[in-house]
């Protein structure tokens, strides 16, 4: 009879164990889908924020670098030329200078320094999150990996055909920062 009940809890006590073995490396694989699913989000963020910034600040930069081109030419022909071109110059110069104090006036922080630092901020935001998601996913594969490997969860994950999971790693051609161009 004691036989019986010992038999009995030691199988009970394997299948509690088996059966909580499982649900582990089941979480852990959730987890590393989750955490690939991070860097997914990430980069469409990347995809889709990058070209829509950068035509943005190219649009006012060349808006600005428009009128300023403006303003330098038409100061260029007030110091030489005949009276005429000199006058001509002087209302262009003056025409421009309202369009730039207007710009200022609608938009006082609508100026390209600062659409390029936003710009650069925006860049250096969506890399450190591609970053974190990708360091986020490399921890929860170790996880996952170490898991899979330990004794007694390995011999469940050959049993249910849990695989190993490989680290990110990033080409050699890759490790260069990618390059803005206007």
């Amino acid at each position: 009879m004691w036989t019986t009940i010992i038999i009995i809890a030691v199988v009970v006590i394997i299948a509690i164990l088996l059966i909580t073995t499982y649900n582990k490396l089941v979480k852990y694989q959730n987890w590393v889908q989750e955490a690939w699913s991070q860097i997914d989000v990430q980069l469409k963020r990347r995809h889709d924020l990058i070209p829509n910034l950068v035509n943005t600040v190219k649009g006012y930069a060349s808006h600005e670098q428009e009128t300023l081109e403006n303003v330098i030419q038409a100061r260029n022909q007030l110091v030489s030329g005949t009276p005429q071109e000199r006058i001509d110059a002087d209302n262009e110069i003056e025409g421009s200078l309202k369009s730039i104090f207007a710009l200022s006036e609608s938009y006082p922080d609508l100026k390209a320094n600062e659409n390029f630092r936003e710009l650069q901020e925006e860049l250096t935001t969506t890399e450190n999150k591609v970053a974190y998601s990708r360091q986020l996913y490399n921890k929860t594969v170790a996880d996952y990996n170490i898991k899979c490997e330990s004794f007694p969860a390995n011999l469940m994950a050959n049993m249910f055909n849990f695989q190993h999971e490989d680290q990110l790693t990033i080409p050699e051609e890759e490790r260069e920062a990618p390059d803005v161009n206007f």
